[in-house]
């Protein structure tokens, strides 16, 4: 496993917000920082009453939207797996998704309107102690109980979106250029558009973001909700994605730290 693998999973044990306030609550207990506890007991009061997550996912899911209209022809269809939880689909011995699931859900139209391109499910695992259950799989099979594992190419290596850019490469047909000018249509969730376009236009793809699976709605007092669980989720979700913009802008994986519809306008220039 690389070093950036490794650390980006240890960072996001620390980083997660709820794993963050727990610690900084269990730290101020044992040390009697009541300031700080008290802080923290209203952080979570706080997030309970207010998707907070809102605010952070809203202008990524807005950067990109989804075409008005889809172009006649295109090169091909590549879609982000992590959507798919490998290790239940193994244990309960049928495919199991999770709140993602539109990602797949829309391989099934498009395998309808475009009937003759190549389409690749891209997606290992992202787990660093159980990397024997990949996405990939139970995508194939899902797709394999329809009859329409034939038309999908299933990339089963990539770890994270940096190497499904680079592995997907490795199992184009005979014939497919990632560079074709028809453009290739990329599916994923909205709030992670943003960062899959800077990654695969930086490894050369030509793609055309489809957006799917939104999660937030714009930011007001009147979008309180009581719900701490989905609250933290959906911030988590945020905090995130904008951590893995600025960490894969680092370290060159994208030359955008905010990649725009338009290819000559980011948040670097």
């Amino acid at each position: 496993m690389d070093l950036f693998f490794l650390l980006s999973k240890g960072f996001w044990v620390l980083a997660n917000p709820g794993n963050f306030l727990i610690l900084i609550l269990v730290i101020s207990l044992l040390t009697g920082w009541r300031k700080v506890s008290s802080l923290v007991a209203f952080c979570l009061l706080f997030i309970t009453f207010y998707p907070a997550g809102d605010l952070l996912l809203q202008p990524l899911e807005k950067r990109f939207s989804p075409p008005e209209i889809l172009p006649e022809k295109i090169a091909g269809i590549i879609v982000l797996g992590g959507a798919e939880e490998a290790e239940l689909s193994v244990i309960w011995k049928q495919p199991q998704f999770n709140m993602a699931a539109e990602r797949d859900m829309a391989i099934l139209p498009l395998l309808q309107q475009y009937p003759d391109v190549p389409v690749i499910l891209t997606g290992g695992s992202g787990s660093v102690r159980k990397p024997e259950f990949r996405g990939a799989d139970v995508i194939h099979g899902w797709l394999q109980s329809q009859q329409l594992d034939k038309r999908v190419i299933f990339e089963r290596d990539s770890r994270n979106t940096f190497e499904n850019s680079i592995y997907s490469q490795g199992v184009l047909p005979q014939g497919s250029d990632f560079n074709d000018p028809r453009g290739w249509l990329l599916v994923t969730s909205a709030f992670h558009m943003p960062r899959s376009v800077g990654i695969f236009r930086t490894q050369g793809w030509n793609v055309i973001p489809y957006p799917v699976d939104y999660y937030s709605r714009p930011a007001g007092f009147d979008s309180w909700r009581a719900d701490l669980g989905r609250n933290l989720y959906e911030l988590s979700i945020g905090v995130r994605e904008w951590i893995g913009l600025g960490a894969y802008y680092v370290t060159d994986k994208t030359d955008a730290l905010f990649p725009s519809a338009n290819l000559d306008i980011s948040l670097n220039e």
